[in-house]
């Protein structure tokens, strides 16, 4: 072989080293991917966690307003000013 033809063919092995080596990176960067199963999966699992959490604050909204409703209504009738003569009956 003469020289140029070898210093291509070594060039050409090399090319074709680094292309198996970016074929690996790549093919291990699939293996990380999701798929979208994956993708479904937390999806739905996500619909329940909100569904889960929407519930936990319509119920913390209807206490706090229970009892609001109790702090304002003892209050009402704790700050009720009566007449001075009222008491006397």
């Amino acid at each position: 072989m003469s020289e140029p033809e070898s210093l291509i063919l070594q060039l050409l092995r090399q090319m074709r080293a680094e292309l198996g080596d970016v074929r690996t990176e790549l093919s291990d960067m699939r293996a990380n991917f999701a798929t979208k199963s994956d993708v479904e999966g937390l999806g739905a699992e996500l619909g329940a966690e909100m569904n889960s959490l929407r519930a936990d604050v319509a119920s913390d909204i209807m206490t706090t307003r229970k009892e609001l409703r109790s702090w304002a209504s003892g209050a009402r009738s704790s700050t009720t000013i009566r007449p001075s003569w009222a008491t006397a009956f």
